[in-house]
């Protein structure tokens, strides 16, 4: 349970294969912004040579309160040294203000979050602190949690989950992309209708075997060229909990597909 509270951190060298490394925080070192808040969607990158971790804390159903943290660590495998509250819903004004995702473009730095009431951005300045004077601007509507953007030729494709996450079997959980020629939108789906609206593509949605296919993560390129992608599912032989997958992304016309939009079974593995 302390593994789990803390944030635990896996090493793979092949994307299949995960070996324990220990957790983000111990309980004497984990934030505590909310008061008896979990931390979720934590999201690490190598900023400036310092490992970047953000992470949602908060209280189920807590969306006025709940907020985004920062840690730092030299190395990947942590441990990491709290820097405390990024930003909280209430003071940013946006609602259930999770989900975290970092990237860099054009030299700035900037930040996506938001949870079934909007996507927004804001700028960083050095990664641990929000730009003087930044406002959140609004990029996605009301249905999406779980950004992810991917950069790929001319487009932005953002990544973001629908539906229910955390039932169990009941989960409704799908993942659904759009796309833009610019980081902060409009993003677009196929027939030109804009994610601010709501609309999308979907790109991977339960089966017989997964439901719950949502919140992805990071877009790999093994040594083949091959795109992989990694989101969670429900197991429906064995539904306590979730599970990483990790799927082949297949590229049509622009447009990121996953075979049959739904998970494989088995596959090849990656190769590096």
């Amino acid at each position: 349970t302390e593994n789990i509270r803390n944030l635990p951190i896996y090493r793979s060298t092949n994307l299949v294969d995960w070996s324990f490394q220990g957790t983000a925080f111990t309980d004497n070192t984990r934030p505590h912004f909310v008061p008896n808040g979990s931390l979720w969607a934590p999201d690490i990158n190598l900023i400036d040579g310092k490992y970047v971790l953000y992470y949602s804390m908060s209280t189920w159903g807590g969306e006025w309160t709940c907020g985004i943290g920062v840690a730092t660590s030299d190395s990947p495998q942590g441990p990491f040294e709290d820097h405390g509250m990024l930003f909280r819903s209430n003071e940013i004004g946006v609602r259930n203000s999770i989900d975290p995702f970092y990237i860099e473009d054009g030299g700035k730095k900037y930040l996506f979050f938001g949870s079934f009431h909007g996507i927004y951005a804001v700028e960083l300045s050095d990664g641990l602190s929000l730009k003087e004077n930044t406002r959140p601007l609004r990029v996605a509507g009301d249905a999406y949690e779980g950004t992810y953007i991917h950069k790929r030729g001319k487009y932005y494709y953002l990544f973001a989950s629908i539906g229910r996450c955390c039932e169990g079997l009941k989960s409704t959980y799908t993942t659904v992309v759009g796309r833009s020629e610019s980081l902060m939108g409009p993003y677009w789906n196929k027939e030109g209708r804009s994610m601010l609206d709501n609309q999308h593509e979907i790109l991977i949605k339960g089966s017989t075997n997964f439901v719950g296919t949502g919140h992805n993560s990071e877009v790999i390129t093994d040594k083949k060229g091959q795109d992989w992608l990694f989101y969670h599912a429900v197991k429906v032989a064995d539904p306590e909990g979730r599970v990483l997958m990790l799927d082949p992304l297949q590229w049509k016309d622009g447009w990121p597909e996953v075979e049959n939009s739904i998970p494989s079974d088995s596959h090849d593995s990656p190769v590096f």
